[in-house]
């Protein structure tokens, strides 16, 4: 399979960031990205998709969009959508409906920072999502970085300090999302997992400072999605998009934080007499399935089984483990960065399903 580097959740000009989409794409390239997914809020901006090429090097820029109801405060229950040619935001209000309208548009969506705590220094309030009764949506976003910085800074002077060394921020997902997700999937639901910058590159003046806090090109060196894709890219816009979509809505990508070191070519499979399966598939438990970890570096690897670990192995670059029980098997992997121990990698799922009669119908959450 071809893997492919991505990063999403961005803002531009349009809603509540400060660059536009040639900006945007510029820094993508300049970061080394494959491709980028612009979310702005509640407007879909869907004429600036296509390949932008600065010194060279080309990017994939998608266009979707972050809908919530902008009438409710505080503002819940974010949703990132991508894919359906159309403009949803009206339907913000009843999210259910709105999930159910993605859906039939043929596109995805994604729940936004399923847990995002209040930064009351500077008057954020909390906009976690709120009702988890809703069904449909394709997955949640694990891991996000603007949320992370919001449970990291205490004080005007942590603050301070996160703004010009953002590199200390990011730690791992949040606990309780993680938890959430792994609850959602040992229900048997399939909920798909995407890690999102949330990036704005905004301008903050501060006394004499003045600063663009978190750049484009930050985000974009940092949290990414690694895809994988059936084949490489073609340079075909509408061949590519539906290539990238389809593979993010099957769960066939991993999160890598790649600032400390590039996770590219990280891989999770499973094998067993009858056939493989990647990240995001299911295959069934027959005699047993041999689970294959391999990392790009010497890291901690932990294999978890419905939300629980398993395995754990230190300092190595490969791990294998062969189970005869159905679940849900993911990967965590961790380093040492800055002085302390940071997530690296958080897989998708692989679903190992028992043998009742041909593969069962799992549809998304």
């Amino acid at each position: 399979m071809e893997e492919i580097s991505l990063n999403l959740h961005i803002h531009s000009k349009y809603s509540d960031g400060s660059g536009t989409h040639e900006d945007i794409a510029r820094a993508a390239c300049k970061s080394g990205l494959d491709a980028v997914i612009v979310t702005d809020h509640n407007v879909l901006v869907s004429e600036k998709e296509g390949y932008y090429t600065f010194d060279g090097r080309s990017v994939l820029l998608l266009v979707g969009e972050e809908i919530h109801n902008q009438a409710k405060f505080p503002q819940k229950n974010h949703l990132l959508v991508f894919g359906t040619n159309r403009e949803l935001a009206p339907f913000a209000p009843d999210p259910q409906n709105l999930i159910n309208l993605v859906k039939n548009s043929g596109g995805s969506c994604f729940i936004a920072h399923p847990v995002d705590p209040p930064l009351e220094l500077f008057g954020e309030p909390d906009i976690s999502w709120e009702d988890w009764s809703l069904t449909g949506f394709t997955g949640l976003e694990l891991w996000n970085g603007f949320s992370e910085l919001k449970s990291v800074a205490h004080g005007y002077l942590s603050a301070i300090f996160y703004a010009f060394f953002p590199q200390f921020i990011a730690h791992a997902p949040l606990a309780s999302t993680l938890m959430k997700w792994d609850e959602l999937t040992a229900s048997g639901k399939r909920v798909c997992a995407v890690g999102g910058s949330d990036a704005h590159a905004l301008h903050k003046t501060l006394g004499p400072i003045n600063r663009t806090i978190f750049p484009y090109t930050f985000h974009f060196s940092a949290i990414n999605n690694h895809v994988m894709l059936p084949e490489p890219l073609r340079g075909d816009l509408a061949f590519d998009r539906g290539m990238v979509l389809n593979a993010l809505a099957r769960g066939n990508n991993f999160i890598g934080y790649d600032l400390p070191a590039s996770t590219r070519g990280f891989r999770f499979s499973a094998h067993n007499k009858k056939g493989d399966a990647v990240m995001g598939d299911e295959i069934a438990l027959e005699d047993g399935v041999t689970l294959q970890v391999k990392l790009p570096a010497a890291a901690e690897l932990r294999l978890l089984c419905d939300g629980e670990v398993i395995r754990e192995w230190s300092n190595t670059t490969n791990g294998a483990l062969t189970t005869t029980q159905p679940g849900v098997y993911r990967i965590e992997v961790f380093r040492p960065y800055l002085g302390t121990r940071r997530g690296w990698i958080f897989s998708n799922p692989v679903y190992i399903r028992p043998n009742i009669g041909r593969r069962r119908p799992y549809d998304h959450e």
